[in-house]
């Protein structure tokens, strides 16, 4: 159901000083995703295929647009008619005017430049039938702090989403206290806290940082926390990462993970004060736990049913997608939690915004892009009715 008083859209950019209220305001990574369309009929079984030296694959047109969690879980929301803030930082440079512009033109502002680094932008190589490969530059996004967030729309919005803290050094090099920081003073502004994650790269810095040890400091003031299996593995159970990554020969790593663990892990994340968990399983769906939904203060922002949305534990499918219309897996688990994050704002019960979150991720594929897949919200309504 949607409430009653949903805030009004917002027209103005750029600016700190504003009267109305968001339903969303993302903040954190973002850059612009350089993604070559691929040609019908191209069949690789590994990426070790597409990688031959001296091999030519021929692809199609470039497709040039904003990435990263402010752009795609930012833009899905308000395609699904949300008001959103979309809150990052990008350098003086072409990428970072082209980021400003398309925000500009969708009625969305908050992005700043600043002379800390230039724009960032991924490579992203998404062949049929294969998961995505990143080639990541994060740009001036690695000295993102507190002072780049936009403090007044924040505080105004009800959920405050940020994605991405292993592609953004300060961020993750004092172990988590800063962000940790930043969390805190959005919860004593009375609006939940969202976290979606990256998987660290284990030959940069970021492979560095004791990031049990940073989980622990920061998801205690975290309401929603949306990693994938993979993400939320490498950084709570280091050891177990490694020894499903040595030992597993099949593509399909979150299969290869015990079920078991999935609880465990929930139990360890519930256990620190996240509410609502969903981690993201890739073609075999999602595992969401709840904590305690009845003694959140903040519950009331949702409309939940909190008896039923209490101690949860759930499996949700994946909705099978259509392989003759899969264009792009990149973007679709940022668009999951958008989905999700929707859900919750409009007040669903539990399986249905599970079922959302899978929704959006699959509607994801069917773009060259994160978005152009996605229908709006009646048009997701929609598509509920046809897999409950």
């Amino acid at each position: 159901m949607k409430r009653d008083n949903a805030p009004t859209k917002v027209t103005e950019t750029g600016s700190a000083k504003r009267a109305t209220t968001y339903d969303v305001a993302v903040t954190g990574y973002i850059g612009v995703d350089l993604a070559p369309a691929w040609l019908n009929g191209l069949s690789l079984p590994s990426f070790g295929d597409l990688f031959q030296p001296g091999h030519l694959v021929e692809v199609g047109e470039l497709e040039i647009t904003p990435g990263g969690a402010v752009a795609n879980t930012g833009l899905a929301l308000r395609r699904f008619g949300r008001s959103v803030y979309l809150n990052g930082m990008v350098g003086c440079d072409l990428l970072g005017d082209f980021i400003i512009n398309h925000f500009q033109q969708g009625g969305a502002g908050g992005i700043r430049k600043a002379d800390r680094g230039s724009t960032a932008y991924g490579l992203v190589l998404a062949p049929p039938g294969l998961d995505r490969i990143f080639l990541e530059h994060a740009g001036c996004n690695a000295a993102f702090g507190m002072e780049d967030i936009d403090w007044p729309a924040v505080t105004q919005s009800h959920i405050f989403h940020f994605g991405y803290p292993p592609l953004i050094q300060r961020l993750y090099s004092d172990g988590g206290v800063e962000l940790n920081a930043i969390f805190r003073k959005v919860r004593e502004a009375g609006t939940i806290t969202s976290l979606d994650m990256s998987l660290p790269d284990a030959g940069s810095p970021a492979g560095q940082v004791d990031w049990p040890a940073f989980m622990k400091t920061i998801l205690p003031s975290v309401d929603i926390f949306t990693p994938s299996i993979e993400e939320l593995l490498y950084t709570m159970m280091p050891q177990h990462y490694s020894r499903i990554m040595s030992d597993c020969s099949s593509k399909d790593i979150p299969g290869a993970i015990p079920q078991e663990w999935y609880s465990e892990l929930g139990d360890m994340i519930v256990g620190l004060g996240v509410r609502v968990l969903m981690v993201k399983a890739g073609r075999h769906g999602a595992y969401l736990q709840t904590g305690d939904i009845r003694n959140w203060a903040v519950a009331d922002k949702l409309q939940l049913d909190t008896d039923s949305w209490s101690y949860r534990r759930l499996w949700v499918p994946a909705v099978p997608a259509d392989p003759q219309r899969f264009c792009n897996a990149s973007g679709a688990g940022d668009c999951a939690v958008a989905g999700l994050l929707n859900g919750l704002l409009e007040g669903l019960e539990m399986e249905e915004a599970a079922t959302c979150a899978m929704l959006a991720g699959r509607d994801s594929l069917y773009g060259i892009d994160a978005l152009s897949g996605l229908p709006d919200w009646p048009g997701m309504m929609d598509e509920l009715k046809t897999v409950k």
